[in-house]
């Protein structure tokens, strides 16, 4: 009898420590959201003008992952750091960690100190701390890091408190007062461009992929700090040309796809589908879901099939389109995660099913479903690989870019009601 219970007492061990494996396994499936690299790239800086904030160092090179300086642009960007700052805004949503609310404010400063009296923001900070106000991608302009400077800033903005609160009020007015004094009273002009008629009333032109952070932008200000009705009339004016750049549809390439810019459609940043989806929701206007729902039904498998692709060049002859350039790399997670934002839109604008399991295969590149057959994102150290440049070469650096952008696609999905962690890292 006693051989016999100690028989049975092995077994009941032995059932409760394979359930606290598996256990310890799903727990570690559900905190696959590891900003350890994240804070290893974050620093506390003091500026030429004498300003105490935190910044993302760029880039992190292999093996050491220690910090490098792009000789012509600086160390750190307000690009990266409003991309880390609506990270934390979402990653703090259910978290009250005192570590990361000191980084939250000081990198807000950082943003803050990079604004220009004309509203726009310098985009890089030089070694010596001074601003980096001369070189094409860090002039203070209507262009990427201004409309993710004020998407970070407004997403933030509720997190804030006294008077670093009102410094970020006043600079997201200012540059919605810039925004709008550029924007709402331009003409609606086409242009003729390689055989296609396309919108001419956005930043630059034809930079549809930029007005998309933009339109997100506004509609965050407008959610978090004030009703500007103006903005919806401003979101409407680039949704509706938004329309006019979609090409193809089911049956003809490219299957509804959002161009860039021009005649180019590229993997990162293509922000357009989920910009629809939340300017469908908030104007009333089903025609902008449907049509965000067309490129994620059509244009996304395709990719998938396709192994993802880095661009394409299309141009239209006699009412048919064609490709007149693709390519299948560099594949990077700033490609990916627009594509993941969007599924996971579509699907709480539709309740189906069948966009939950579109995000979680995307978002599986990351985990090696992807051409290298390569786990791009670490659990274990929070790193992300920069990119894939074959089959059978990964950059193995991780800078501030893909770091945040992996982490962006996690948080997502950790955040989302019906989508599963587990169906990724499997």
């Amino acid at each position: 009898m006693k051989q016999i219970r100690n028989i049975m007492f092995i077994l009941i061990i032995a059932a409760l420590s394979l359930f606290a494996c598996e256990n310890q396994d799903r727990d570690n499936v559900h905190n696959l959201v590891n900003i350890d690299h994240l804070k290893h790239l974050y620093t506390e800086v003091t500026l030429e003008n004498g300003n105490e904030v935190g910044v993302i160092n760029i880039y992190s090179e292999y093996p050491d992952y220690t910090y490098t300086i792009e000789p012509n642009e600086g160390f750190s960007c307000v690009d990266d750091v409003a991309r880390a700052l609506v990270f934390l805004s979402a990653y703090t949503k259910n978290s009250n960690d005192p570590e990361i609310e000191i980084m939250i404010d000081k990198m807000t400063g950082f943003i803050l100190s990079m604004q220009a009296e004309n509203g726009y923001f310098y985009n890089f900070l030089w070694g010596d701390m001074s601003i980096n106000k001369t070189y094409k991608t860090s002039l203070a302009e209507p262009n990427w890091w201004s409309w993710r400077a004020l998407w970070a800033l407004s997403e933030i903005y509720p997190k804030l408190n006294g008077n670093l609160a009102e410094r970020t009020k006043s600079a997201t007015e200012q540059i919605i007062e810039t925004v709008k004094n550029k924007y709402l009273d331009l003409p609606k002009n086409t242009i003729l461009f390689e055989g296609m008629t396309l919108p001419n009333w956005f930043p630059s032109g034809t930079a549809y992929d930029q007005s998309a952070i933009l339109m997100i932008g506004m509609e965050s200000y407008y959610n978090n700090i004030k009703k500007d009705t103006a903005l919806i009339e401003l979101i409407e004016k680039f949704a509706e040309g938004l329309l006019l750049t979609q090409k193809g549809d089911r049956n003809n390439f490219p299957y509804g796809a959002y161009l860039s810019w021009n005649n180019l459609w590229h993997a990162y940043g293509n922000m357009q589908a989920y910009a629809m989806l939340r300017a469908g929701k908030l104007l009333g206007r089903d025609d902008f879901i449907e049509s965000a729902l067309s490129e994620i039904n059509h244009f996304y498998p395709y990719l998938i099939n396709a192994g993802y692709l880095h661009h394409i060049y299309i141009k239209e002859t006699d009412g048919q389109i064609y490709e007149a350039e693709k390519r299948m790399y560099p594949q990077i997670a700033y490609g990916i995660r627009p594509t993941v934002y969007a599924c996971l839109e579509a699907y709480n604008v539709t309740g189906e099913r069948k966009y939950i399991d579109m995000a979680q295969q995307l978002a599986s590149w990351l985990a090696g479903n992807n051409p290298a057959g390569q786990q791009m994102y670490d659990p274990e150290t929070g790193r992300c690989f920069d990119g894939i440049g074959s089959e059978n070469e990964v950059n193995k650096n991780s800078g501030a870019e893909s770091t945040i952008e992996a982490l962006l696609i996690l948080q997502a999905i950790k955040n989302h009601p019906v989508a599963d962690m587990n169906n990724i890292y499997e």
